[in-house]
């Protein structure tokens, strides 16, 4: 992966080349970007691509929307609601004249549908405008895949969790965690599966290095199994044995720390740091 400083040193037609992928569609972007060189931070390297779109002729600019269907993720959507979006996206081009074009990884299921709703009903300027800022934000997950260096733009966010035990006043380790996205009142998908260690945490996040899509969450602790190994003498079943903790992602680059304090009768929880 190329850094900063090598697109800086680099050719115009080999930075322009690295940078082809970013528009996949739309090499002009890169060429003028790569005119604007040298580059401090990532960040300076975005806003010369944005800016390359934004001062462009409105025909290029057209063309950037109506060839920048984002697609990849669509898969996780049931039958249903691929029916659904493919029936949306056809009226959105329709009445705007491009398809839909959203950042998929930023959005579960739900709000990916919801989207789509919700912008079909917007006036031609201002979905122009949206459009296009979804654009960057696509081009913006490409460039931090593509190249590396200071200031990079912020494309990921996370959600993570620990356990304490309030009756001993230490972590719970060895705490079997599931995070599921709520997709309705009769369906949530696994999203991941974990351990807590000797801190009381998962050795990774539960979600990281990528946006975390608006969505609801279930996170759910088997937290009656911690207990019966610390005190088995408590009742079965157990007070509490899973419990759940329903919670919403709003910011797909924000941190989710979302913690368990209990013990065998009771527990509590809020968003961490």
């Amino acid at each position: 992966m190329p850094s900063l400083d090598d697109l800086n040193r680099a050719a115009r037609g080999d930075c322009v080349a690295a940078l082809g992928a970013v528009f996949p569609h739309a090499s002009w972007v890169a060429e003028a970007a790569a005119a604007q060189r040298p580059f401090a931070t990532g960040e300076d390297l975005l806003a010369a691509l944005r800016g390359a779109v934004e001062t462009a002729p409105e025909a290029e600019r057209h063309a950037l929307l109506t060839n920048h269907p984002e697609r990849a993720g669509l898969d996780r959507l049931s039958e249903a609601e691929h029916a659904r979006f493919v029936a949306l996206d056809a009226a959105y081009t329709d009445r705007f004249g491009f398809p839909f074009i959203v950042c998929v990884p930023r959005h579960g299921r739900a709000s990916l549908l919801r989207a789509c709703a919700a912008r079909l009903a917007s006036d031609p300027e201002t979905e122009r405008a949206t459009a296009q800022d979804e654009i960057f934000r696509i081009a913006a997950i490409r460039l931090c895949a593509l190249v590396e260096g200071a200031g990079m733009p912020r494309t990921t966010g996370r959600i993570s969790t620990h356990v304490l035990d309030t009756v001993t006043g230490r972590p719970a380790p060895g705490v079997r965690v599931e995070l599921h996205e709520w997709v309705s009142d009769t369906e949530t998908v696994l999203i991941a599966r974990a351990q807590t260690n000797a801190d009381g945490r998962t050795d990774a996040p539960l979600i990281g290095g990528r946006p975390v899509p608006i969505a609801p969450y279930d996170l759910r602790f088997r937290i009656g199994d911690h207990f019966r190994t610390t005190d088995p003498g408590l009742p079965e079943p157990p007070f509490l044995d899973i419990v759940s903790l329903r919670f919403g992602v709003a910011d797909p680059e924000g941190h989710y720390h979302v913690p368990l304090v209990a013990s065998p009768w009771s527990y509590q929880t809020y968003r961490g740091s």
